[in-house]
């Protein structure tokens, strides 16, 4: 028997997962799980890495007390942010990217170069919060006195290994790795502030990185740990974790945000793609995340919260099943959506203005949400199958939104395609999986993938007979006119 341990960090809550191996089958329990979040500290918002680090630690004791004596390590975590280090210690906690000084470093960085320019040279769809852009934002001094500067699952893995790598699906999110040259871009490494001896040596999914040290085996008592990196952007292994068997598939990796796309073996960088705001972020296996990040079960979220949680989301799903669908048209991708004070007040403001029905009860809101993330994602799947000079027959949902099954059945609907829903730990299980490639007990992502489909439940649902071309053109059409009311 093997044993693999997935470190799954978000931005709410870090989970310690572990995979027990063996005749080709395996079992994933949790055995630690911790809150993360961010808080002011010395102006700015910061991630409290100690914090995580030491929970880290605590996961790995606790699979040393399951009698685990040695096993493999992967981490995963959001990306973007960094740890500026210096005589092997950290300049102070990292800044979470939603900080405020962003603003700062894009104004920087678009003194000195374009936007078009700056897609062109990475593939990377604009965000202010890119690294990029914090590298502009930091004080020079505080910069320049730094050694290195690691990503965050990079930092984590130093610390306990001692080892520095820079994993590529996390680094790309930077915005400052060149896909044409398989590495750094030396013009945008300028403009941003950083020297290229302060960036460590790129790496792919999959590398070894090294033990966690016998200092920290000893002190915390923990099994012998080999640490690799794994897709360290948990959106990486989320896809990683896509148990697809077709060559060609559509993915949504579903959760507060959808990230919906599909897998390809070469950038594709155009004046239409970049229009479209899709962007091409590294993969694991020499693969390209092509994909566009729009809104999920964040306005669900928001709802059940504006209604004091007196609802669970599966009672919520419940009472929009007496609701007949398509009943509002709503572009919840609108700018209005991102963070309003009362999420229900917003969506009933947007209905007044537009004309429409006022959902009222909690079930005609929750149908409301689902009907229009449905048609949203229909949307979205028509620019990815044009910009990718194909279509898809299926839809891979995974994430914690894949156990959504009247929004599965609602997508499946209005794309006329059938949607395959699972697994909901598509980000841990895809963590895991890389480390059993790169351990010799899965042969490659191909066979990874297969493996994942034959041990877990998937969920298939098929499309039902409606007009879904006429309606998907009726919610165009409503949600552009509601782009010029209110």
């Amino acid at each position: 028997m093997s044993v693999h341990v997935a470190v799954d960090i978000g931005a709410s809550s870090g989970r310690v997962i572990v995979a027990e191996y063996e005749d080709n089958h395996f079992e994933v329990n949790e055995v630690h799980r911790f809150k993360n979040g961010f808080h002011q500290v010395d102006g700015h918002d910061r991630w409290n890495i100690d914090e995580l680090f030491e929970n880290i630690l605590i996961g790995l004791a606790k699979v040393k007390e399951r009698g685990v004596e040695e096993c493999t390590l992967g981490i995963d975590t959001w990306a973007v942010d960094y740890v500026l280090v210096k005589d092997g210690e950290k300049l102070g906690h990292p800044i979470a990217y939603r900080d405020s000084r962003t603003q700062k470093g894009v104004e920087n960085v678009f003194a000195k170069i374009s936007k078009e320019d700056i897609y062109s040279k990475t593939g990377i769809q604009f965000l202010p919060f890119n690294t990029v852009f914090q590298y502009a934002s930091e004080e020079n001094e505080v910069l320049r006195n730094a050694e290195k500067s690691l990503l965050i699952p990079d930092y984590l893995a130093y610390q306990l290994t001692g080892v520095m790598v820079a994993e590529e699906t996390n680094a790309s999110t930077t915005q400052l790795l060149n896909p044409h040259h398989k590495t750094y871009d030396v013009e945008l490494l300028e403009i941003a502030g950083v020297a290229p001896h302060q960036l460590p040596e790129l790496v792919a999914a999959g590398t070894y990185i090294g033990e966690v040290t016998e200092e920290l085996r000893t002190a915390y008592n923990l099994p012998v740990t080999h640490v690799y990196a794994v897709a360290t952007h948990d959106t990486a292994s989320a896809v990683v974790g896509v148990p697809a068997t077709d060559e060609h598939f559509a993915y949504i990796s579903s959760g507060t945000w959808s990230l919906i796309g599909t897998e390809l073996k070469e950038v594709l960088i155009t004046a239409e793609t970049q229009k479209q705001n899709y962007t091409n972020e590294w993969g694991a296996y020499e693969t390209i995340r092509f994909l566009k990040n729009i809104t999920g079960m964040w306005s669900i979220q928001e709802i059940a919260r504006m209604l004091d949680y007196q609802y669970s989301y599966q009672e919520m799903a419940e009472a929009a099943k007496e609701v007949a669908p398509f009943e509002q048209f709503v572009d919840l991708n609108d700018e209005r959506f991102t963070n309003p004070k009362n999420m229900i007040e917003e969506i009933q403001a947007y209905c007044m203005e537009t004309h429409q029905k006022v959902p009222e009860t909690v079930g005609e809101l929750t149908m409301c949400v689902y009907s229009n993330l449905a048609l949203l994602y229909a949307y979205e799947l028509e620019h990815l199958e044009r910009l990718v000079g194909h279509s898809f027959d299926a839809i891979h949902i995974v994430g914690g939104g894949s156990n959504a099954s009247l929004l599965n059945q609602l997508t499946a609907t209005v794309t006329g395609k059938t949607v395959v829903a699972g697994p909901g730990e598509a980000t841990a299980l895809g963590n895991l999986v890389v480390q059993m490639i790169a351990d010799g007990k899965l042969e490659s992502l191909q066979h990874a993938r297969q493996f994942l489909r034959e041990q877990i439940e998937l969920n298939t649902f098929e499309p039902e007979k409606i007009d879904n071309k006429q309606l998907l053109q009726q919610w165009k059409q409503q949600t552009e006119r509601g782009k010029y009311n209110g």
